[in-house]
């Protein structure tokens, strides 16, 4: 249930904001479905942890930490630096702090890039969501300090839409558990 809420609480507001921009209630929306995310990344990796291996056991801690990672980094920026005048942004964002935030997109990128592996090589997910998950969500880490554009709430979109076609997954007969039961 909890992924099924992450991707919405991406694709939903980001569709508001290709059309109105960003606002306080979507910012406020897109700052909390990174702690919705870390269930679904959990679930994901129980269902398919018998076909992946070490390999999956590994891409899974990295990918949950820099979950971890870039999700306090959206909380921050989408409710705390959101309200703030660019000129504060730009003395805040000095030393260490830009420097940790690349580290943190980095990590996550990469995490996701390897667990989306993970999950094309165990095919136990569909190969749409499993290959969007290796590919638009480490593309998103990066891109997501660009200017509020179409593209960016397009590729917000997809993300959201990826965790909640995988959050579906989990839970419709057929789905996860009888591929991951064909493929143990």
């Amino acid at each position: 249930m909890s992924g099924l809420l992450s991707g919405l609480l991406i694709a939903l507001p980001s569709l508001v904001e290709a059309f109105t921009g960003e606002t306080a209630a979507t910012s406020f929306f897109l700052a909390l479905s990174p702690a919705f995310s870390l269930p679904l990344l959990v679930a994901l990796h129980r269902r398919q942890a018998a076909v992946t291996g070490r390999f999956g056991e590994a891409a899974h801690v990295v990918n949950l930490i820099g979950l971890g990672l870039f999700g306090g980094a959206a909380f921050a920026a989408n409710l705390v630096l959101f309200h703030f005048d660019e000129d504060v942004i730009d003395e805040t964002l000095t030393g260490p702090t830009i420097p940790a935030l690349i580290g943190s997109a980095a990590v996550f990128a990469f995490g996701c890039a390897l667990f989306g592996t993970a999950m094309v090589r165990a095919r136990v997910f569909p190969r749409v969501p499993s290959w969007s998950y290796a590919t638009a969500l480490p593309l998103f880490a990066f891109l997501i300090a660009l200017p509020d554009s179409l593209f960016t709430s397009a590729l917000h979109i997809v993300v959201g839409a990826t965790l909640t076609w995988l959050a579906v997954d989990l839970w419709k007969p057929g789905g996860a558990a009888d591929r991951a039961a064909r493929s143990a």
